[in-house]
């Protein structure tokens, strides 16, 4: 906090100049000694006041020197760009502010005891001008200095300018006094967040385009972002690095009223303006923001739009598509309360932001002191996936990962390849990234895999796998959400889910992928043609699209080619041997009370019934209620009951197609 006494003698000499100019006023007032004075006008006083008043009357003297001051007004007229008229008529303004004794003078001047604050004519009187002079009006209007930036209201606005009261606003009379601890008021609850240099070092990382950003001095940057806040924490970084304040801006509309407070506390503070993301709309905004003398930075996912802000300098640049290095900012945030588990790899499937890691490292530390245990990869990955959950709620139903790869029964190869599924999406940002394995083209860095075969044989099942071995949420679209009779709606519809996962961290499963990927015919109609764009269109995000994906199908012959050429993994998903049905009927009633010789059972009712995996496990279920209604443990006739069932549901014939069930 500065010294006030600078801006206080100030005012003493302003306060001489007051007097000088009551003393001016009252020699030739004949109603100075009227205790009534300024609450009614006599007829004596109105001719005073009609006789002609030469120009030189008007003042008492040029402004106060302003040049070459060292103290916060002397900043502040070089940040906002004040002339030394526009510093003496703030001055002007501010005395009542400070110092109670010149409301009751301000009050005898403005020939009106209820008009404690100084008027344009009085500021322009004590600065040795008028209302005459139309350069000192000047200083007056909405775009000039004092007003755009935000430092100086004018009242009255029913009277005529030389009338109109002037008011400071407390943020700026505070600052002038060498408060600055408090943001303005305005600004509370509106998602602004000021960070002082000091915490540079929990940031995280800087970048090049940061550094570059923080030595540009009064910029306007935009900044196209796939993944929210992947850039802008660098950029951050590197503004407190350079001793930078900045202030961070989440709005969450395109109102304009913060955006003035805010660019008044950065100019006043001598910070710097990151607005993340920008809102749908976001105009009005930018034009607010935009070519203020500050140095500005306007994250979002989007191009910008020149209409935005037509008259502006507007730098478009693209987030470099880099790594942001957030495994250093787990490891700082995390440092010494990682025991039994890999760090690394436990985050790596996560692309989150620096300031996104330090929330979820937070949370994840809240979490594991609320339980009483020690930090582990399921706090960690559960706290990721809550900073970085996707909108996905209005397209797709999502599952909570509650298996691994102990749960599902596969042959070697299909099994090694979900390892590898898993693998592919830890590890893409190494091998595509750092190692510039990506091709051109726009290409992204997304996953894509097809799963293929026959119904029940666990293709949901391993993509829930696959989700759980990385620790992510699993979103099955729901094609009756995302199929539009409509031409031109369904892309819409497909473009929106792609967006969200693009930008955030799930495994997307499209489930029956036929109905959206299915083979492109030969246009003999409208409808043709119309299908066929859809497949282009799906052809085309599949080749940008950044995040993790599984298509199923069951039939592989059904999907195009050209799909399958821009697909990471294909994954068969053989039909059960006899063996591998034992396995799955011991999985599904690992849980489950059994009575002796059960387990022979198994065995023969595997060989006996051809059921692929989902069969198995309706079967097991149809015997765990016959059982649970008879009040005892599955036998063997529960299980053969069961696989009949399921026999019977395929349309396929049974040796036996009684039911046994007697509650």
């Amino acid at each position: 906090m500065s010294d006030p006494r600078s801006l206080l003698e100030l005012l003493g000499t302003l306060r001489a100049r007051v007097a000088a100019l009551v003393d001016a006023r009252s020699a030739s007032d004949p109603t100075a000694g009227d205790p009534l004075r300024g609450l009614y006008v006599t007829e004596e006083a109105a001719r005073r006041i009609a006789e002609p008043v030469p120009t030189a009357a008007y003042g008492v003297g040029d402004p106060l020197p302003q040049a070459g001051r060292t103290d916060r007004l002397g900043a502040l007229s070089g940040s906002f760009g004040l002339s030394p008229l526009d510093a003496h008529i703030l001055l002007a303004a501010l005395a009542p502010e400070v110092d109670r004794g010149f409301e009751a003078l301000y009050g005898y001047l403005n020939d009106d005891v209820g008009r404690r604050r100084a008027t344009v004519a009085l500021a322009l009187d004590l600065a040795g001008t008028g209302p005459f002079d139309p350069a000192a009006r000047d200083r007056f209007h909405p775009g000039a200095p004092l007003r755009s930036g935000g430092l100086l209201e004018v009242e009255d606005e029913d009277r005529p300018l030389p009338g109109r009261a002037l008011r400071v606003p407390e943020r700026v009379v505070a600052h002038l006094l060498g408060d600055d601890s408090r943001l303005d008021a305005r600004l509370i609850d509106t998602g602004v967040e000021l960070l002082s240099p000091t915490d540079a070092g929990a940031i995280g990382p800087s970048t090049a385009l940061g550094a570059r950003v923080a030595a540009a001095g009064a910029v306007t940057v935009h900044l196209r972002e796939r993944v929210p806040g992947a850039a802008t924490g660098a950029v951050v970084a590197a503004l407190l690095a350079a001793g930078r304040p900045v202030l961070r801006y989440r709005p969450e509309s395109g109102d304009v009223t913060a955006a003035r407070a805010l660019l008044r506390e950065a100019r006043l503070r001598g910070a710097a303006v990151v607005v993340e993301p920008l809102p749908p709309k976001p105009g009005p905004l930018v034009r607010a923001l935009a070519s203020s003398g500050a140095t500005v930075v306007l994250a979002g996912a989007d191009a910008p739009d020149p209409g935005w802000a037509p008259d502006a300098e507007l730098l478009a640049l693209d987030a470099p598509a880099d790594p942001t290095h957030a495994g250093d900012v787990w490891n700082r945030e995390l440092d010494g309360l990682v025991r039994d588990f890999e760090l690394d790899e436990a985050t790596a499937p996560y692309r989150l932001s620096g300031d996104q890691v330090r929330r979820a490292a937070r949370a994840a530390r809240a979490l594991a002191a609320f339980e009483g245990t020690a930090l582990t990869t399921a706090h960690v990955q559960h706290s990721a996936r809550l900073v970085s959950a996707p909108l996905l709620d209005s397209h797709a139903r999502r599952i909570r990962p509650a298996v691994g790869f102990a749960d599902i029964v596969l042959p070697e190869e299909p099994s090694g390849l979900l390892r590898e599924l898993a693998g592919r999406a830890r590890h893409r940002d190494r091998v595509l990234g750092e190692w510039r394995l990506r091709t051109g083209g726009g290409r992204g860095r997304g996953v894509v895999a097809l799963f293929a075969g026959e119904s029940g044989t666990g293709k949901t099942l391993g993509a829930e796998v696959v989700a759980g071995e990385l620790g992510l949420d699993l979103y099955v679209v729901d094609l009756s959400s995302v199929v539009d009779k409509y031409v031109g709606e369904t892309e819409k519809n497909l473009e929106r889910i792609f967006v969200e996962v693009d930008r955030t961290d799930c495994v997307l499963l499209f489930d029956e992928a036929d109905a959206v990927f299915g083979k492109r015919s030969e246009v003999k109609s409208s409808h043709d043609r119309y299908a066929n764009l859809e497949s282009a269109y799906l052809l085309q995000r599949l080749e940008a699209f950044d995040g993790i994906a599984v298509l199923t199908t069951n039939l592989r012959a059904n999907i195009d080619e050209a799909f399958t050429r821009r697909l990471d993994l294909v994954v068969d998903f053989p039909f059960p041997d006899a063996e591998q049905r034992v396995s799955l009927w011991q999985a599904c009633l690992a849980g489950v009370p059994k009575e002796t010789g059960v387990d022979e059972e198994i065995v023969c009712c595997a060989k006996e019934f051809e059921l692929a995996g989902g069969s198995i496990r309706s079967a097991a279920v149809t015997a765990g209620y016959l059982a649970a209604a008879r009040g005892s443990a599955v036998n063997g006739a529960d299980l053969r009951a069961g696989a009949r069932r399921e026999y019977q549901k395929a349309g396929r014939l049974v040796p036996d197609a009684g039911v046994p069930w007697s509650p």
